[in-house]
């Protein structure tokens, strides 16, 4: 059984709390705090606010055992790895400095070796921190092509050009 009196120092902190730009969450937090000491229940302040009782019973869990930190909700996650970030980014420059194109693919391979186990789309991501600008390659087929063939095509198209007219047409005198 929860048993929560707020002190009137306290109260009057939540209430000047209330008038300030909270988040969603926070704002509900609040909400079930004052209304608990009001002798509401927990059940009837989930129902009043549209959420679970196990919501309401661990917002006020919270708030008897971190007060005011109760009301800022923790990130989810752990915290970023800075150093492999900043790694990761530097080694990314060096290889984007490099003079020839590299596919996301070929990028994520190449880190393989430097103790960066990360796919292509995580290299993506790393790209987007750089501001480095990403975009496919062209896929051609230009290195399969028969030269005699595109110097035939290239004159038959020089041909149409300058005489208009369109393959099998009969030309008129």
């Amino acid at each position: 059984m929860l048993h929560l009196h707020l002190t009137d120092t306290q109260r009057i902190e939540l209430q000047a709390l209330r008038r300030t730009n909270l988040s969603t969450v926070s704002r509900n937090r609040l909400e079930m705090i004052l209304l608990f000491d009001l002798g509401w229940s927990a059940p009837r302040i989930a129902t009043y606010l549209g959420c679970h009782p196990h919501t309401t019973r661990a917002a006020l869990k919270g708030f008897l055992a971190s007060d005011m930190a109760a009301f800022t909700p923790e990130l989810p996650g752990p915290e970023p790895d800075h150093v492999r970030r900043e790694r990761v980014t530097g080694r990314l420059a060096e290889l984007l400095g490099q003079d020839r194109t590299w596919t996301s693919r070929q990028l994520a391979e190449v880190l393989r070796p430097d103790g960066v186990a990360i796919g292509h789309r995580q290299v993506r991501r790393y790209l987007g921190l750089l501001k480095a600008g990403y975009r496919r390659t062209a896929q051609t087929v230009g290195h399969k092509q028969n030269p005699k063939k595109v110097g035939r095509a290239e004159r038959v198209l020089d041909g149409l050009k300058i005489s208009g007219r369109r393959p099998g047409e009969a030309v008129l005198p």
